[in-house]
């Protein structure tokens, strides 16, 4: 895989937008075949990407999305920063269009200034798991890794590795 580079989310989208029509009918095409070694391909490229990518130097998913939030994630914030849940959601939480709990700020309120998370241990889930590409079955989420594409660097880079292989 060839290094990634930190690119901003204004850059991620040009490069996205470039060629979104192409992708998009990939991903498509990917997603109905469901080629059997796709999660073993994707996920060492993952690892080859986290090798040389660090996020710290990054942080955009934490600067421009937020993270949707389960229960859990609420309890598990609130213990943390001593708090009742209550107050918590009254504090960081909003209810999104789609009925999600998501924070009520952009960069998330967590992120400290060197790219630091103050609650890193306790993170949601959400921001655990992101960007995704070391999951099984990652056929299912191939439409939220395009989107993802306009965030991270490295979900940019292994879309576009595996558009190659395809070729």
């Amino acid at each position: 895989m060839r290094k990634v580079e930190y690119k901003t989310p204004e850059e991620l989208k040009l490069l996205t937008d470039k060629t979104r029509g192409e992708t998009a009918a990939f991903l498509k095409k990917l997603k109905k075949k469901k080629p059997k070694d796709l999660d073993d391909f994707v996920q060492g490229l993952h690892i080859d990407a986290f090798a040389q990518f660090n996020c710290l130097d990054c942080a955009n998913c934490c600067k421009t999305i937020g993270p949707r939030l389960i229960d859990k994630d609420v309890e598990r914030l609130a213990k943390h920063l001593k708090m009742k849940a209550s107050d918590f959601m009254e504090q960081y939480i909003r209810v999104d269009e789609d009925g999600d709990m998501v924070f009520r700020d952009n960069p998330c309120p967590f992120l400290m200034p060197d790219n630091y998370c103050m609650v890193y241990e306790n993170r949601p889930r959400a921001c655990r798991e992101y960007p995704h590409t070391d999951r099984k079955r990652f056929y299912q989420i191939l439409q939220l890794s395009h989107l993802n594409c306009e965030t991270c660097p490295v979900v940019y880079e292994i879309i576009e590795e595996l558009k190659q292989k395809q070729r």
